[in-house]
C-alpha cells in the first residue's frame, strides 16, 4: 500500500511522545525498565566509577570472602611477569574497566548477562609481591579457588597468559577440564631461561598437573615463528586449528569442530587478544600478523552458545602500545560475549536471582 497519512499518524500517536526507554517490544522493555528512570533518563557511560562491563562492584573481605548469591565474578590479574617479550599487559584490567558502552544487550544471542544472572566486580587478584613470579601464581591460584569453591564462575582479565594455568589448577582441581583457546601461540612451549611457568607454557603445564584434558583442547588461529615450539600440543592430543586454515574452511566449521573437540562436560574459554590480527588489536606483547578480524572472532564466540563453560579470560592487553584504544575495546568486546556465553552455561550455578527471561 505504500506510505500512507495514516501510517504516519499511527507512528506519531505511539512514539511522538514518551522516552527513548518506553518501548513496546516486551523483550526489549525488560531491558529499557532496568536501564531507563521514570523520567526517561539513565546514566552516562562515562559517569560513575569505571568497572568491569560496568558491573556492581563487590568489595570482599579477603579472608574471608562472602559471594553472597553471586553466580559470575569479574576479577582482574593486574600481573605481567611472565612474558617473553614486551610487558605492559599487567594494565589490561584497567584498560578494559575504563572502556565504556559495552553492552548491556547481546543482540546476536538476545540476551543481557548483567540481568540473567548476579554479576559483579570483585576487583583485583591481590599479590603479596610484585616481583615474584612464583608467589604471584599462588595468589592467583589461592584467590580463585575461594571464588570457584563458593560455586561462582571466576572470569578474569589478565595479565600475561601464564595467568591462565594456576586459574586452571583451582578450576580443575576436581577433574580435568577441557577448553577452548583462541589465540596466535599455543602456549605449550618448556622451560625458558630457566622458568617454566611463563606465558608461553601454560597449557603444558596444565596438562601435566592434570587439570586440563589435552583430548578436549581445541586451540584455534594458531600461526606465526614460534610453531616450532608447539609439539606438546600434538603429543598430547590437543586439536590445533591455524589461522591460516579458517578462511578456507570457515567460522562455521571451526566452530562445528570445536563442539566436537570439548563435548559436553565442563569447558574453560581462554581468548589471547593477539588471536586477533594487530590491524584491529595492536596492544599485546606478541603481535602475529594474519590473524581474526573482530568480526570472525565475534562470529566464533557466539556460535560457542550452550558450552558449558565454567569459566574464561581475555589476556594480554596491553594498553601502552595502542594510542586508539582499540585493543581494550575489542578486549571488552570479548570480556562482553563471554559473560554472554556463561549466560545459557548449565555450570553457571542456578541459585541466587531468577532470570528476567531476556533470552
Amino acid at each position: 500500500m505504500g506510505w500512507t497519512a495514516d501510517k504516519l499518524a499511527g507512528l506519531r500517536a505511539k512514539y511522538g511522545e514518551g522516552h527513548g526507554g518506553e518501548l513496546h517490544d516486551p523483550h526489549f522493555r525488560k531491558i529499557a525498565d532496568k536501564l531507563f528512570s521514570a523520567g526517561g533518563t539513565r546514566q552516562a557511560p562515562y559517569a560513575g566509577m569505571p568497572t568491569l562491563l560496568d558491573a556492581p562492584h563487590v568489595s570482599l573481605d579477603r579472608d574471608a570472602p562472602d559471594f553472597g548469591d553471586m553466580q559470575v565474578a569479574l576479577l582482574g590479574v593486574p600481573m605481567d611477569l611472565g612474558v617473553t617479550n614486551r610487558n605492559g599487559s599487567r594494565f589490561g584490567p584497567r584498560a578494559l574497566r575504563t572502556i565504556e558502552r559495552i553492552g548491556p544487550y547481546n543482540h546476536v544471542l538476545r540476551c543481557a548477562p548483567a540481568f540473567d544472572m548476579n554479576v559483579a566486580d570483585i576487583g583485583d587478584v591481590p599479590f603479596r609481591s610484585r616481583f615474584r613470579l612464583d608467589l604471584s601464581h599462588e595468589d592467583i591460584e589461592a584467590h580463585v579457588k575461594k571464588i570457584v569453591t563458593a560455586g561462582v564462575v571466576p572470569l578474569s582479565v589478565g595479565g600475561d597468559h601464564s595467568i591462565t594455568h594456576p586459574i586452571l589448577r583451582a578450576v580443575g582441581e576436581d577433574r580435568p577440564v577441557g577448553m577452548i583457546q583462541i589465540d596466535a601461540h599455543c602456549d605449550t612451549g618448556g622451560e625458558f631461561d630457566q622458568e617454566k611457568f611463563h606465558h608461553g607454557g601454560p597449557f603444558r603445564n596444565a596438562v601435566l598437573d592434570g587439570v586440563l584434558d589435552p583430548e578436549r583442547t581445541v586451540q584455534i588461529g594458531i600461526r606465526g615463528a614460534a610453531e616450532y615450539l608447539w609439539e606438546f600440543s600434538r603429543e598430547s592430543g590437543m586439536t590445533v586449528i591455524h589461522a591460516e586454515d579458517i578462511p578456507a574452511l570457515g567460522i562455521a566449521a571451526v566452530v562445528e569442530r570445536a563442539l566436537e573437540v570439548v563435548g559436553d562436560g565442563p569447558v574453560y574459554l581462554s581468548f589471547d587478544i593477539d588471536s586477533i590480527d594487530p590491524a584491529f588489536a595492536p596492544g599485546t606483547g606478541t603481535p602475529e600478523v594474519g590473524g581474526l578480524t573482530t568480526r570472525e572472532a565475534l562470529e566464533l564466540l557466539r556460535g560457542l552458545k550452550g558450552v558449558d563453560l565454567c569459566g574464561g579470560d581475555v589476556v594480554e592487553v596491553a594498553p601502552q602500545y595502542d594510542p586508539t584504544t582499540n585493543t581494550a575495546q575489542a578486549g571488552g568486546q570479548v570480556l562482553f560475549e563471554i559473560l554472554s556465553l556463561m549466560a545459557f552455561a548449565p555450570s553457571v550455578k542456578t541459585a541466587g536471582k531468577e532470570s528476567d527471561g531476556l533470552q
